[in-house]
């Protein structure tokens, strides 16, 4: 199936996905077909699934980017082969394997993560780019402003300036007598929540310990400090790094018992006691908007960059009842979802 207004000339060549690291996996074999469709991925377990289910479509943006290939508007078939190129977790492969991408000549890269499309514009300044990413874009150098990408790169973003300050509040409305909270953060990731936690937090006379990670050794130091401040509450920042390490900060947040919060992800689902961020479903259902736009003959420079437009609050309480908090009745009303 063609994606509408996408004439057979413009599906001639070839579009590809650049995204995350995973662990091994065999090569996917290439069929014969108008469009193609290559993802890298980073940190991340390989699965056919992923190829199955890539949909280009603004008029179907209902389904997301993602998911099992029943659920899939445009898959692996006579229309779509999907390469498939894994880092194999080690992130120096990146700049070699967007070279080979390049090299390929593909209508459009799909870059997933701040981490990943910085190696693909510094492969190419022609070739479309439509990213996905969770840092600043502007601040990392990614775009030139949010409404005016400019160059090739186009795409979407997970940062929002009042989320941090929100996941605090959410955090004390929980634990209302909270007098220090520590943020888990990782401050080479280009982002704005650790200052707009401190301005929120000097507001509301809290005080904030800042628990900086940049490798997964630095976990357990960080973790030493939010005990040896006394730290009432948790907020951990998602980044990569975090995310990879979600397995300690679980274990972390059920031994010590601290209130925790965490901004996009499933990290409530996973155990911690909140968290409140963007439907990562639904910006992956943009992504396929986003690259929709490209194969139409939209121009990356001219389409700004989207922040998230829906958060989703997710309150655990099976996780309040080990550490023997009471949620306020409030909040677990306004809670897109309750665990229980």
């Amino acid at each position: 199936m063609i994606p509408a207004g996408v004439s057979e000339e413009r599906i001639h060549a070839t579009s590809r996905v650049l995204g995350g690291v995973g662990g091994d996996c065999d090569d996917v074999p290439q069929r014969g077909s108008l469009v193609r469709t290559a993802i890298i991925l980073v940190h991340q377990t390989c699965s056919p699934n992923w190829g199955a289910a890539v949909q280009l479509a603004s008029d179907r943006s209902d389904r997301s980017l993602f998911g099992e290939p029943e659920n899939a508007w445009i898959r692996e078939s006579k229309d779509i082969t999907i390469d498939y190129a894994y880092a194999e977790g080690r992130a120096e492969r990146l700049p070699d394997l967007a070279v080979a991408l390049v090299d390929r000549n593909p209508d459009v890269i799909f870059a997933y993560g701040g981490d990943v499309a910085p190696h693909a514009k510094r492969a190419t300044t022609s070739i479309p780019i439509v990213a996905m990413v969770s840092n600043d874009p502007v601040q990392s150098g990614l775009v030139k402003s949010i409404r005016e990408p400019g160059g090739n790169i186009t795409g979407l973003t997970l940062i929002y300036d009042d989320l941090a300050g929100k996941m605090l509040a959410i955090l004390k409305e929980a634990v209302p007598e909270m007098r220090c909270v520590a943020v888990l953060w990782n401050p080479s990731h280009a982002d704005p929540e650790f200052r707009e936690t401190k301005r929120v937090a000097g507001l509301e006379n809290v005080e904030v310990v800042s628990l900086e990670v940049k490798r997964a050794d630095d976990f357990d130091g960080a973790f030493k400090s939010a005990l040896d401040q006394r730290a009432q509450g948790l907020i951990v920042v998602s980044t990569r790094l975090l995310v990879t390490q979600r397995e300690k900060i679980l274990a972390f947040a059920e031994s010590s018992r601290i209130p925790t919060i965490g901004s996009w992800g499933d990290w409530a689902r996973d155990g911690l006691l909140l968290s409140y961020g963007p439907n990562t479903v639904e910006v992956m259902r943009r992504v396929a908007v986003y690259v929709d736009k490209i194969l139409k003959g939209g121009r990356p420079a001219d389409i700004p960059i989207e922040r998230p437009a829906r958060f989703e609050l997710v309150v655990n309480l099976r996780t309040a009842k080990t550490i023997k908090l009471t949620i306020p009745p409030n909040l677990v009303a306004r809670a897109d979802e309750v665990i229980e």
